[in-house]
C-alpha cells in the first residue's frame, strides 16, 4: 500500500507503448521513478477463455469489473482498448511498422482535418532502432516446417503484388525461434539478462491464433516482458490497479497526483474512493488517448494555459474491418498463426507526387491510390482468429446445418432398420459436421491509414465525448472498402462488410490525438519532444500527442517517440519553477454522446 506524500523524480501514468519505454529509460539513468496503472498484471495463462471468466473481462471498475477490454461507445463510432499492466500490448496484434517517411506531413495546410507533424522519420530513426533492438520483432517464418498450414500470408501477398500495390510479411513483436535456434512451436524462451516481471516460464508461438485475446503462452513480446521488466530491474515502483485522477502543479516546481486503488475483493463506484498523493519532479502521462486527454481536459482549471488545441486532432487511424468470404483452394489457415502475418501497402497521393510508389522501402510499383477522392494511403493486413472461432462460423449457416442435421437423423433411421451388418457410422457423423468450407475459405482484413483527424474530444459531466469523427472520412473509407473489394476479387472470394459499417458507424483500436505536438501553443498542446506547453517537466508520451494518423499501426511509432521524449529530458534538469502563463479559452464544446465512463 503506497504511503501518503510520497515523493519521486518521476511518476509515470500507464504502462502501455508509452509509459513502459519512459519508465524504463528514467529508471535506467538513475531516476526514482513510480509508473501508475490502473489495470491488474496479467502473467501467462492468466487470460480469460472460459465464457464465465470472458463476461467478466471488462473494464469498468464502478461496477464491479477490473478485466481486460475497455470498451467505449461514443456518438458514431466504437473504441477497445486495454486495461491491464502492459496496455495495449496485452491486446494488439503485434505488428511493429514504421511511419512512412512521406507520411510526416509537414506543410499541410491550418485549420480542422489537416495535420503537421514538428517530427520527421530522421529524428524518430534511431528511437525505432532502440525499440526494435529491446522488443526483439520476427517475421512469421512461412513455409518452415510446423508454419505450412497458414497460406492466407502468402494468398494475400500475392494479390496485393497482382494488383500492382507493395506487399510484404511485417517484424512481429511474437518469439518464434528461440536464442539462436530454428523456429520451433512450444519451445522454451530463455530468460533475458534484465528478468522476468512475472517469474512464469514463456514458450515460442504455438500458432493459436490468440494474440488480440492476450497470449497465455507468453510468446508475444509484450511490454511486461521487456522494458517493464528492466524497468523494475532499475528499480522502478511498478504499482497496478492505481488510478490517476488529479494533477497540480506545485509551488517550487513539479506536480501533485491524486490517485485511487482499486481493490477488486471489495468493488466501490472510483469516486468514492479516497485520494491518495505522490508527488514528482516530472509527470509523464502515458494513459492512452482517451486516457491522457481525459485527465488533461478534466484538470484544466488547475493547469492554466493549456492550449486551445487541447482535445482536438482526434482520430481512429483509418481503422476498418471487412472480411473475405468463399476464397476457394486449400484452406486459408486463418486460425494456424498469429493473428497477422502479411499486409498490402496502397499508396498515398503523396507518393505520387514524390514520383514513388512506396515510403517504406518495401518494394512494389505503387499501383494506384485507393480512391480518387482521396488519395489517401492504406495498410490491409490480414487477420486470423482462434480455432473456436472456426466452429462459430461454421454454426451460423442455419440452412446447411439444418440440412446435414436432417440428413443424418435419416442415415441412422435406415441404418437401424436395415440392420446393415456393420455398425460402423463414421462416415454419417462426418457428414453432420460438414466440409468446413465456410471456415477454411474465410478471412478478416484489417484495414488502416491516413484518415482525417477532425474529431474533438471533451469532458462533460465527467464524462469523455468525442464528436465530429467519422464524419468527413467517408471518402476515406469508401476507398478503403474498394481496396478491400479488389483483394477479395483478386483472391476468388467475395467482400463482406462489418455490419457496424452498415449503420454508418466504424469501430477503432488506435485511437490518436487529443493532446497533438505542434509548432508552439496556437498549434499544438505539447512540443515535439510531448512537453506540455507551459508546464515544464509535464509530458505526454502515448498516441494522444500524434498530430494526426500514423497510418501503419501506431505502437511502433508511440514507443520511438516516447524513447526520444526521455531522451531529451534526460539531457536537461528537471526545471524548478513553473512559470506563469495567461490562461487560454478552453475549447468550444459540441454535444456528444457516450455511454461509457473513465471511472
Amino acid at each position: 500500500m503506497a504511503a501518503r506524500h510520497e515523493h519521486a523524480d518521476v511518476v509515470v501514468v500507464g504502462s502501455g507503448f508509452g509509459g513502459s519505454v519512459t519508465a524504463f529509460r528514467f529508471a535506467a539513468a538513475g531516476q526514482r521513478v513510480i509508473l501508475l496503472e490502473r489495470g491488474r498484471s496479467y502473467p501467462p495463462g492468466s487470460f480469460a477463455r472460459t465464457p464465465t471468466d470472458m463476461s467478466n473481462n471488462f473494464w469498468d471498475p464502478s461496477k464491479g469489473r477490473h478485466g481486460l477490454f475497455d470498451v467505449w461507445s461514443f456518438r458514431d463510432f466504437e473504441a477497445v482498448v486495454s486495461s491491464g499492466l502492459g496496455g495495449g500490448s496485452l491486446i494488439y496484434a503485434n505488428v511493429l511498422l514504421r511511419k512512412d517517411e512521406r507520411w510526416f506531413v509537414r506543410d499541410a495546410p491550418a485549420g480542422e482535418g489537416h495535420e503537421s507533424w514538428p517530427v520527421t522519420r530522421d529524428d524518430l530513426e534511431p528511437h525505432y532502432d532502440a525499440v526494435e533492438r529491446m522488443l526483439a520483432p520476427q517475421r512469421f517464418p512461412q513455409g518452415e516446417p510446423g508454419y505450412e498450414a497458414a497460406r492466407r500470408a502468402e494468398l494475400l501477398e500475392q494479390a496485393g503484388q497482382a494488383l500492382g500495390w507493395s506487399a510484404d510479411q511485417p517484424p512481429l513483436a511474437v518469439t518464434f525461434a528461440a536464442g539462436d535456434g530454428p523456429p520451433i512451436p512450444g519451445a522454451p524462451i530463455p530468460t533475458p539478462v534484465y528478468g522476468n516481471y512475472h517469474g512464469k516460464p514463456r514458450i515460442t508461438c504455438v500458432l493459436c491464433g490468440e494474440c488480440d485475446l492476450g497470449c497465455n503462452f507468453g510468446s508475444k513480446n509484450t511490454l511486461d516482458h521487456n522494458y517493464l521488466s528492466a524497468a523494475q530491474r532499475h528499480g522502478a515502483d511498478i504499482r497496478t490497479q492505481h488510478e490517476v485522477r488529479t494533477i497540480t502543479p506545485r509551488d517550487g516546481g513539479g506536480y501533485a497526483v491524486g490517485y485511487v486503488v482499486h481493490d477488486p475483493g471489495t468493488p466501490r463506484a472510483t469516486v468514492d474512493l479516497p485520494t491518495r498523493i505522490v508527488t514528482c519532479d516530472r509527470l509523464v502521462l502515458a494513459a492512452g488517448t482517451f486516457g491522457t486527454t481525459y485527465l488533461l481536459l478534466r484538470n484544466r482549471s488547475a493547469l492554466p494555459g493549456l492550449s486551445r488545441r487541447l482535445g482536438r486532432r482526434f482520430c481512429g487511424n483509418g481503422d476498418l474491418l471487412g472480411f473475405i468470404r468463399d476464397v476457394p483452394g486449400l484452406p486459408l489457415g486463418s486460425s494456424r498463426a498469429p493473428v497477422i502475418t502479411s499486409y498490402v501497402r496502397v499508396p498515398d497521393a503523396l507518393d505520387h507526387v514524390a514520383g514513388t510508389g512506396t515510403g517504406t522501402g518495401t518494394g512494389g510499383n505503387g499501383g494506384r491510390p485507393p480512391s480518387t477522392a482521396t488519395g489517401r494511403g492504406v495498410y490491409i493486413e490480414d487477420a486470423g482468429y482462434p480455432a473456436v472461432a472456426e466452429w462459430l462460423l461454421e454454426a451460423t449457416q442455419v440452412n446447411s446445418t439444418a440440412r446435414r442435421l436432417a440428413h443424418t437423423a435419416a442415415a441412422l433411421v435406415l441404418s437401424r432398420l436395415r440392420w446393415a451388418p456393420t455398425r460402423r457410422i463414421s462416415a454419417i457423423i462426418g457428414n453432420l459436421l460438414g466440409p468446413g468450407a465456410v471456415s477454411a475459405g474465410a478471412m478478416p482484413l484489417l484495414g488502416m491509414g491516413r484518415d482525417l483527424p477532425l474529431g474533438v474530444m471533451s469532458v462533460r459531466g465527467d464524462y469523455l465525448q468525442v464528436d465530429g469523427y467519422p464524419a468527413g472520412n467517408w471518402p476515406y473509407f469508401d476507398g478503403l472498402r474498394e481496396a478491400m473489394e479488389s483483394l477479395a476479387e483478386q483472391l476468388g472470394g467475395r467482400f463482406v462488410d462489418n455490419p457496424m459499417t452498415w449503420l454508418s458507424r466504424v469501430v477503432t483500436v488506435h485511437p490518436l490525438g487529443g493532446a497533438s505536438m505542434g509548432d508552439d501553443v496556437e498549434s499544438g498542446v505539447v512540443d515535439s519532444y510531448g512537453e506540455v506547453f507551459g508546464h515544464p517537466g509535464l509530458y505526454v508520451a502515448d498516441g494522444a500527442a500524434m498530430p494526426g494518423p500514423v497510418g501503419a499501426n501506431p505502437s511502433m511509432t508511440i514507443a520511438a517517440f516516447a524513447d526520444r521524449l526521455a531522451e531529451h529530458a534526460l539531457s536537461v534538469p528537471a526545471t524548478s519553477t513553473v512559470p506563469t502563463t495567461p490562461s487560454i479559452p478552453a475549447a468550444r464544446r459540441t454535444r456528444g454522446v457516450q455511454r461509457a465512463s473513465m471511472s
